[in-house]
């Protein structure tokens, strides 16, 4: 059974539920807030926001998306933020941070909208609560630039409609990196299990102390589509399909592999039509018998 609990913010002196206000809205976080708000939601639901090969298996062979927090773990808080295009653009840089985000953010468990003017702190409120966070500096001064814990400043049940226009006419923001779920679908769906597979192998190869970029993904999932005789239109569509990448973007990425001599095409006979283009892993990508292995042959470009 998945292991569920509400998400909870750390504070100095304790922790904060995000589930203990109504409706809640955070306005203006700093990068490091807004990135432990992704890891209480993960920590309260890991299979949901950052699933495991194994669970991500399992749901590719059930009926709907058991992984999608809204549907999966009701208990989940929804979650409205408010944040500065930097601050989104500094935790979506990496790879896997992105990913974890796209999750909440494709199940509508948070809205995600961009923020025009800075605020003078950010602020997490709900329909009768609200507070400001600043986070606690070593020396015990408030730091609210800096990572946590934080320190909740206040308790006002009129923040919330304080803020209702800004965030009404917030525009929402789209992002470019899916979730683990929707690739290890779109990749299933169009190229078979095996891809999907070699594909999260691959992306989960190496550790967070590492963390590649959107890019480095799109090369990597592209070269366990070549490791896996993946058809290379099908490939393609498939990381367009789940928001990885348009069909062009994977046309030079396939162009650069092709180049550095570690992918190959072949051309399949088909009963009708034209012939169809497989993609076959050359040199140290196709030796490569771990992932950390193939990702040294791609890194090594």
């Amino acid at each position: 059974m998945t292991r569920v609990s509400l998400p909870r913010l750390p504070l100095v002196d304790g922790s904060l539920s995000i589930g203990s206000f109504t409706d809640p809205v955070l306005v203006d976080p700093t990068r490091p807030l807004l990135a432990a708000v992704v890891d209480a939601y993960r920590d309260a639901a890991p299979t949901a926001v950052d699933p495991s090969l194994d669970a991500l298996r399992d749901a590719a062979g059930a009926d709907g998306d058991p992984l999608s927090p809204g549907a999966t773990h009701p208990t989940l808080p929804t979650l409205t933020v408010v944040a500065a295009d930097a601050v989104v653009d500094a935790l979506v840089g990496r790879y896997h941070p992105a990913s974890r985000l796209a999750a909440l953010v494709e199940a509508g468990t948070l809205e995600l909208r961009s923020l025009d003017a800075a605020q003078p702190n950010p602020v997490l409120a709900g329909e009768s609560d609200g507070c400001v966070l600043v986070a606690g500096g070593e020396d015990g001064n408030e730091a609210s630039d800096a990572a946590g814990p934080w320190c909740r400043v206040g308790a006002d049940a009129t923040l919330r409609e304080r803020y209702d226009a800004l965030v009404s006419e917030s525009e929402p923001v789209r992002l470019r990196t899916p979730s683990r779920h929707a690739l290890y679908g779109a990749l299933a769906g169009r190229c078979g299990s095996a891809v999907a597979d070699e594909a999260i192998r691959l992306l989960d190869a190496g550790d967070d102390a590492e963390p590649f970029d959107r890019g480095a993904a799109r090369r990597r999932v592209y070269a366990a589509g070549a490791r896996e005789g993946a058809f290379d239109r099908d490939l393609r569509r498939a990381c367009e399909d789940a928001g990885l990448g348009s069909a062009a973007t994977f046309t030079r990425i396939k162009r650069a592999l092709l180049d550095a001599g570690v992918v190959a095409t072949e051309s399949v006979t088909q009963p009708v039509g034209r012939p169809r283009h497989r993609l076959v892993a050359r040199g140290a990508l196709a030796d490569a018998t771990a992932a950390a292995e193939a990702v040294d042959a791609l890194e090594s470009i």
